[in-house]
């Protein structure tokens, strides 16, 4: 349903409003025009320009302010950044218990002498809400046209399309990142609503498990100074979880270009993971 020409950007946009509207000065169109200018303007900038970047704040999320929350470590193993790895807190009471028994035998194996893994070290997709906890040191970018927001995380690459003011499809196919829509609010808030989200992913880097029921709201909000970005995300899956939950990522600004880091099939795979083995070609592709 959706077309795949590439748009014409935001920026084109915002100039032919501000030409039209010269051009139709003292016009009984010219408050149409002016209202139209209004409306673009008041389309948050997430690009940020070229040699600017958004990154992490952190590698895991943040609690809301109330309410149900995500699944955290647990706190009878404190988990230090390369000298641990991180162990799933399953009494959170959001789990449903065929979700918290999956997670237990994960915790067992980890603490057996198993080796813990987060998608992205295993060249898979983030899949969503995890996208934005997933790379920890890779930045994301954000481009903007007139129907869609594609957001890169450079690390693999990996991309999300998000498409803007038109209704989710009528049967989604299932995919690592589903199908996203979304929509401007307030001059700084970019919301973006999610289904279709293969279980094949995972829901954050604890490897918290999902169905296809899941649904996922998020609202990237920039700050009044546009040097930081807040993703508040809401989580709705019957299937998975007891109850609606909320989490929170924080981005900030960092000066780094968008390059390419290349997280490809083949890898050496050096510590032997047994779990989830690296992606393999069979032949080369030329």
């Amino acid at each position: 349903m959706f077309s795949q020409e590439w748009p014409v950007s935001k920026r084109t946009i915002i100039c032919g409003a501000l030409v039209t509207g010269v051009l139709l000065a003292g016009s009984a169109n010219s408050l149409t025009v002016a209202a139209s200018e209004s409306q673009v303007s008041r389309i948050p900038d997430f690009e940020i320009g070229n040699q600017l970047a958004w990154h992490e704040a952190g590698g895991d999320f943040l609690q809301p302010p109330s309410g149900p929350g995500p699944v955290t470590n647990d706190p009878r193993y404190p988990y230090r950044f390369g000298r641990t790895y991180p162990i799933a807190d399953i009494t959170n009471p959001i789990l449903q218990p065929w979700a918290a028994e999956q997670m237990r035998k994960t915790n067992e194996a980890i603490l057996a002498g198993g080796v813990a893994f987060r998608p992205r070290e295993r060249c898979l997709p983030g899949g969503v809400p995890e996208f934005v906890i997933y790379a920890r040191v890779e930045p994301f970018y954000f481009l903007q046209t007139a129907k869609e927001v594609t957001i890169i995380n450079s690390g693999g690459p990996e991309i999300r399309r998000v498409y803007l003011n038109v209704p989710h499809s009528a049967n989604v196919k299932p995919s690592w990142y589903g199908e996203s829509i979304g929509h401007y609010e307030n001059g700084d808030t970019l919301v973006v609503d999610t289904i279709g989200v293969s279980t094949k992913s995972f829901v954050d880097n604890f490897r918290t498990p999902h169905t296809e029921k899941l649904h996922v709201v998020e609202r990237f909000k920039m700050s009044a100074d546009r040097k930081s970005m807040e993703d508040f995300i809401t989580v709705d899956d019957p299937g998975a979880f007891t109850t609606v939950w909320s989490a929170i990522q924080r981005f900030n600004i960092e000066e780094r270009p968008l390059t390419e880091s290349v997280c490809a099939e083949n890898n050496a795979d050096f510590f032997n993971y047994k779990v989830v083995p690296m992606p393999q070609a069979d032949k080369p592709d030329f």
